[in-house]
């Protein structure tokens, strides 16, 4: 495959690199609170780098003491997550460096980065309406709405935009794609046909001057 063929006029709007980058910075930071726990919580040696997690452990358990306690796995298996939704980030926006053509992977990189980034926090919202609010029963609703319903509500919207966009030029790649295979098929069929016909009238005339020959 030619090299031309693997780069695209077409560039994602500017807002989607920075939800990128941005929320690779917080995904990182995020994770790394997790996997250095409790080092890196209240009392930690580390905590002076996650300092705004002493208010939010206290929000969501799912980063406080009462799930590390208990050993809950799913802190750690969404920070593992991240990780790998970070590295589909960052490759989308090498891809889509400015100053140069933006890779034709691009979009389907980000479609997927963002499918992850939604699924994810889909799962985190259904994991604790199915627990009771085990994790965040404990907060006043204004506490709640302020500190967990609209932080983590970003991580809902933002993807979902991305999906949508990017979603859609996926699409029109496709349809345009399946038009130009069926108008090749098309072309192929006309001159399948042509050369057909060619071949009976070449066929004819050779039968007629046999014919005028023998007489």
């Amino acid at each position: 495959m030619a090299k031309s063929t693997l780069l695209s006029t077409y560039r994602p709007p500017f807002w989607i690199s920075v939800w990128f980058a941005a929320s690779t910075v917080l995904v990182l930071w995020d994770a790394g609170y997790c996997f250095l726990r409790p080092r890196s919580m209240v009392g930690g040696d580390l905590h002076w780098i996650w300092a705004p997690y002493s208010l939010y452990a206290e929000v969501d358990y799912i980063y406080g003491l009462p799930s590390f306690n208990r050993g809950d796995g799913f802190t750690n298996a969404q920070s593992l997550m991240n990780i790998l939704e970070s590295i589909l980030n960052l490759e989308y926006l090498y891809l889509t460096h400015p100053g140069k053509k933006v890779h034709a992977t691009a979009p389907l990189i980000g479609f997927a980065a963002v499918v992850m980034t939604l699924s994810k926090t889909m799962l985190y919202w259904l994991q604790e309406y199915y627990c009771s609010y085990c994790n965040t029963g404990q907060n006043t609703p204004s506490r709640l709405l302020w500190l967990w319903i609209i932080p983590n509500g970003l991580w809902i919207l933002f993807p979902l935009l991305i999906t949508i966009n990017l979603g859609d030029r996926i699409s029109t790649v496709l349809r345009r794609d399946q038009n130009d295979q069926v108008a090749n098929e098309a072309r192929r069929a006309i001159e399948d046909a042509q050369e057909r016909f060619d071949e009976v009238d070449d066929s004819c005339y050779r039968t007629s001057v046999g014919e005028k020959k023998v007489q």
